[in-house]
């Protein structure tokens, strides 16, 4: 790669790191893609609304934030026909570049950002340099790297001598396990005989590359709100029925869900909520929560029995509750046939030190959602990892990418599809 190119990458890179957007949010991010696209020559762009399917969506924000960032995004100078393509929260974009006879072959990035604020250490690269976010939002997971991984990927393929269809998607709302589901459900990646997904970091160095990451947990992310009866916390407390008492009983309950012989699970109430004073029974009360599992079975299993837990302890309290889901994804296994010409790739691209064949990740990601979309349809699927120092961890305030990872990303992948075209 030349130095003209590293450096448009780093630009880019630093320029989505500046502007972050959560999860069905970023509406500014898929305009600066599509402007991207259309400078490459990319002549088939599905954007929004006619990628996403929207009744699939999860983890959707209300209407008046996704109103907040729609206004923002158009203050920040993003375009109005691709506010029109993403109005209502609908946003990410797929790139379909088709050179000649040749099997189709699917990458998948993700654009969001964290809902979270960003370092302001003057050592912090971004800050010591200009370019920490300017929303209040931050790309504590790279997935500003794994954009630009996206976008010069389809340059490095534009300009070779591939055969085939390659099919790029800009996936919105990872970091909600809300996107991946919606873009299955499109039908769009239905024609992939293989699929690629990527992730910069964990915890690997930069050099390294994992040829096939396995290990994802099934997660189920819930919201539950109890409702009960309020009462005068003194003069009649026998009169209310208290919805922090039943949220309280769940969560002690949840987390007493006996672990499963098959293998690992896991279940966490993060978010709890409830009550408006010291001397009123609380009439409502919420908990946002998640259940994971080694396997999609085990994550069915912590499910079940979690529903069972919150729908009892309701009851126990004389409350109601409304159970609600708001992110799903399965677990999934990378193909040998990719691991092994990922493998082969790295060994051979420069800046690559050391390959892995196989990592285990231990979280959860909806990049699992497309991948067994098209292994159910025949096809086979990878998900790589490129290593990056990072000086703090993911979702942290001073995550940050390595940018010298950054063409060591685009060689790896772009050199794999070729691969996977050629044979």
């Amino acid at each position: 790669m030349s130095h003209g190119q590293y450096d448009r990458l780093v630009s880019l890179r630093r320029d989505l790191h500046r502007h972050p957007e959560p999860a069905w949010r970023e509406f500014r991010t898929t305009s600066r893609i599509v402007d991207e696209l259309e400078s490459i020559g990319v002549d088939t762009l599905l954007v929004g609304s006619d990628l996403i399917d929207a009744d699939s969506r999860m983890g959707v924000p209300d209407d008046e934030e996704i109103d907040r960032w729609y206004e923002a995004a158009r203050d920040a100078g993003a375009r109005e026909d691709v506010l029109d393509q993403t109005a209502g929260g609908v946003t990410g974009v797929l790139a379909v570049i088709q050179q000649g006879e040749g099997p189709t072959i699917g990458l998948r990035v993700d654009i969001d950002g964290l809902p979270r604020s960003e370092s302001t250490d003057e050592n912090h690269t971004p800050v010591a340099e200009g370019f920490r976010s300017e929303t209040d939002a931050m790309h504590a997971c790279g997935h500003d790297a794994h954009t630009t991984y996206g976008l010069g990927v389809i340059e490095s393929i534009v300009e070779s001598d591939f055969e085939g269809t390659l099919k790029v998607v800009f996936q919105p709302a990872e970091e909600v396990i809300g996107g991946g589901k919606a873009i299955a459900e499109s039908g769009q990646l239905d024609d992939c005989d293989h699929l690629l997904a990527a992730h910069v970091g964990l915890d690997h160095p930069t050099g390294e590359i994992v040829a096939g990451i396995d290990g994802f947990l099934a997660v189920h992310h819930f919201e539950a709100t109890f409702t009960g009866e309020p009462a005068h916390a003194g003069a009649q407390p026998s009169k209310g029925d208290n919805a922090v008492q039943a949220l309280a009983a769940a969560v002690q309950n949840l987390y007493a869900i006996p672990r499963h012989e098959d293998g690992a699970t896991r279940v966490n109430p993060g978010v709890i909520e409830g009550g408006s004073a010291t001397n009123i029974i609380p009439e409502t009360a919420r908990l946002e929560g998640e259940v994971r599992g080694e396997t999609t079975e085990l994550k069915a299993y912590m499910q079940e029995r979690a529903m069972r837990v919150i729908e009892s302890a309701a009851e126990m309290h004389g409350c109601t509750v409304d159970i609600e889901s708001v992110g799903d994804a399965p677990s999934a296994r990378s193909d040998d046939e990719i691991v092994e010409i990922v493998s082969d790739v790295a060994s051979d691209t420069d800046g690559v030190e050391t390959v892995l064949d196989r990592d285990s990740l231990g979280g959860s990601e909806d990049a699992t959602y497309l991948m067994q979309r098209v292994q159910d349809n025949g096809g086979t699927a990878a998900y790589i990892g490129v290593g990056t120092d990072h000086p703090g961890g993911h979702h942290t305030a001073t995550f940050d990418v390595d940018e010298t990872s950054l063409p060591i990303g685009v060689d790896v992948l772009s050199e794999t599809i070729q691969r996977l075209a050629n044979e």
